[in-house]
């Protein structure tokens, strides 16, 4: 093996190769009547006639109707082939942009020369070969016993997490052709995540799916083109925190309403309520990721550096400043810096310690640079976020914790309670777990600086030990 020789990648000799049967296996079968261009994603899907049953997409804006009516008619030029599009209510059908509006602006030059026949009354497009694309409905439970006796060889459901288990499974036992009939069977689902069935596809696609050869593929904003997708996102945002995850980032885990948090539980106070004596801290949860240096494509919004200032007295809390930046590294030690020095000397500082080296470096650096003077410490995590987040909401369902009216970043705070633990973004939750927990930490008396090496206060708070008592 020592010996072996390396093959040199970059001189492979591909005369061989042929170069033509390559790209059609790679290019999906289109007809004339698909004016569009697949997006890669759509591409795929298309050329997936091995896959039975499919679902595409999850996030908004990633061509899923588009997707349905190409896959549609791919085999329209074939004698015999039949074809249905279902929504749950024929409304869904006809609204500008769905389905039977997109059909009709690919298809109507076709109808108008008298190449394709369109029935009003059927809901059908009979193509020169025979074949048919058909539209359908499933409003209630029993809606599918209308296709009783019916065969198809596409079944596709548009917005699937509307349409309910009882109409999905029974349109199988119509998936049928003739042994003679050179066409793939094919059933395929678009989504977004939620919807009043979503519960039963995401069991469906993503806990059974894997084993039982269900696929599912991936789409959203940014992978349509034709798509102004930054416009798109600025709209988004106008959602609420469970929808705009849904639909934004294509959140098949988030809930109606996270278990562990509702925004409901903190009261909105005066900044004047807090006790002169109280104890404060600014937990710092530093972003993994320096946003202006990422290469990935993933455009999904990056992590947050965030600091959040918490103040205790006789177990009551009150979160008093939530800095929220994506900044540089430099940057962000300015920006800490600063804040410090607005907090004050009795405000403790502490900071999430990633494991490792790296860690240590990081820390040791805003130590000797960055906070020299102030009460500062790294905080190396221990268990899962949900169980650092368990005490802190335990008291928020208390009713001890507050907000402060001058507290900034509020909405942003709220917005990730709502939704944790399924939420894509947990920064801010991940700020407040810390700054709590630090309150939960006993007190000891250390040495006198007197009787020990190294010198600093007479007074520590440990890092790590078991609670003397609880907060």
């Amino acid at each position: 093996m020592g010996n072996a020789v390396k093959p040199d990648f970059n001189n492979i000799d591909l005369s061989s190769v042929d170069v033509g049967a390559l790209k059609k296996a790679l290019t999906p079968r289109l007809t004339k009547y698909i004016p569009i261009t697949p997006t890669p994603k759509q591409s795929a899907c298309l050329l997936m006639n091995n896959v039975k049953e499919l679902l595409y997409g999850g996030a908004a804006g990633g061509g899923k109707s588009v997707y349905q009516l190409a896959a549609a008619l791919q085999f329209v030029d074939i004698p015999g082939y039949s074809a249905i599009l279902f929504r749950k209510t024929y409304a869904d059908l006809s609204l500008p942009g769905a389905l039977i509006s997109m059909a009709k602006e690919w298809l109507m030059p076709f109808v108008d020369s008298g190449e394709v026949k369109w029935s009003e009354k059927e809901k059908k497009f009979t193509f020169p070969s025979g074949a048919t694309l058909s539209f359908g409905y499933l409003e209630s439970d029993n809606d599918h016993f209308r296709y009783q006796g019916a065969e198809f060889q596409y079944i596709g459901m548009d917005e699937v997490t509307h349409i309910s288990p009882a109409n999905y499974t029974y349109l199988f036992s119509r998936l049928r052709k003739p042994k003679w009939l050179n066409v793939p069977l094919r059933f395929r689902a678009t989504a977004n995540p939620g919807g009043e069935y979503g519960e039963y596809y995401y069991q469906r696609f993503f806990v059974e799916g894997p084993e039982k050869g269900r696929v599912f593929v991936p789409a959203g904003i940014q992978d349509n083109p034709h798509l102004d997708a930054e416009e798109y996102m600025q709209t988004l945002q106008e959602l609420d925190p469970v929808t705009r995850e849904q639909l934004l980032n294509g959140n098949w885990e988030i809930k109606a309403a996270g278990d562990m948090f509702s925004h409901t539980w903190i009261t909105l106070v005066p900044s004047s309520d807090i006790p002169e004596q109280a104890q404060r801290v600014r937990y710092w949860d530093m972003a993994s990721t320096d946003p202006s240096k990422r290469k990935s494509k993933d455009k999904r919004e990056p992590d947050w550096t965030v600091g959040l200032k918490l103040t205790h007295h006789q177990g009551l809390y009150w979160i008093e400043d939530i800095v929220r930046v994506q900044k540089t590294p430099a940057e962000v030690e300015d920006i800490i810096r600063a804040t410090a020095d607005i907090d004050g000397y009795n405000c403790a500082i502490r900071m999430e310690q990633e494991p490792g080296s790296s860690g240590d470096i990081t820390i040791d650096h805003y130590a000797r640079n960055v906070l020299n003077g102030y009460d500062f410490q790294g905080v190396r995590s221990t268990g899962s976020k949900v169980e650092r987040a368990r005490p802190v909401s335990s008291a928020m369902q208390q009713g001890r914790i507050f907000i402060t009216d001058r507290c900034r970043n509020k909405q942003a705070l709220f917005d990730e309670l709502d939704v944790f633990p399924y939420g894509i973004k947990d920064d801010t939750v991940d700020a407040l777990s810390g700054a709590f927990i630090y309150f939960r930490k006993p007190v000891v008396l250390a040495a006198p600086t007197s009787l020990r090496k190294g010198g600093g206060s007479y007074w520590r708070r440990p890092s790590v030990g078991g609670d003397y008592y609880n907060v």
